[in-house]
């Protein structure tokens, strides 16, 4: 796996193409404003980056991070991905994605919502519970005392174990959770949330995978 598409490059999805050229891999970068606009991140990240719109990044890619808001992915054209690994980074947010009655209830999880959408994909949701400036400033080589793991959760085991090795090489270890519908136990507002790798807001502290699997064992519907 070289080439890792970005659709989306906002907080998250410019964090993880920040990781993953700084572990060797090539992105595409794209979001719904069109390549241009994305012109300095680009340059920042150097020649293993370009910007490209949705469909080009998901053609280019091994593997695509959709870090969109949830209405949003709705409207991501699903046929350009079919085939792909893709990592879902969202959490509902009734306030932005208006209210949807399936997640309300707890008849779904919005992984189950993206995969159901992208049905010719393979889904793994991850990124989804930590904030975007201890994603960057917690990344760690394998085997340090102090690496931080990040919860995953998908259908298919081949996809998850792509998407563990990709944590891995970007400075994480993985703990899973189980299949998308489980991924309820990560998303806002529960145990594993944010806070586990410090204040929001403010320098993070990381939490190993001992402490990310108790958390996630600790949330409630």
């Amino acid at each position: 796996m070289t080439t890792i598409g970005l659709i989306g490059s906002g907080n998250i999805g410019s964090t993880v193409a920040r990781l993953a050229v700084a572990a060797g891999y090539d992105v595409v970068l794209s979001n719904s404003r069109g390549p241009e606009t994305l012109a300095g991140l680009v340059a920042e990240l150097g020649p293993k980056a370009s910007a490209g719109t949705s469909a080009e990044a998901a053609a280019a890619a091994d593997l695509v991070v959709v870090t969109v808001p949830l209405k949003a992915a709705q409207d991501i054209p699903a046929e350009p991905l079919a085939g792909k690994v893709l990592i879902d980074t969202n959490n509902y947010y009734p306030e932005r994605d208006g209210r949807i009655d399936a997640l309300e209830d707890g008849s779904t999880t919005t992984g189950e919502l993206v995969q159901r959408h992208f049905a010719g994909s393979r889904v793994v949701k991850a990124f989804n519970n930590i904030w975007f400036e201890h994603l960057a400033g917690l990344s760690r080589p394998a085997g340090s005392a102090d690496r931080s793991a990040l919860p995953v959760a998908g259908d298919d085991a081949a996809a998850k174990l792509l998407v563990t090795e990709f944590l891995d090489k970007i400075g994480y270890d993985t703990v899973d959770v189980g299949p998308l519908a489980e991924n309820w136990r990560t998303q806002r507002d529960t145990p594993v949330y944010v806070t586990p790798y410090g204040p929001y807001g403010q320098a993070g502290t990381g939490a190993g995978a001992e402490v990310v699997r108790e958390r996630v064992a600790e949330a409630k519907r």
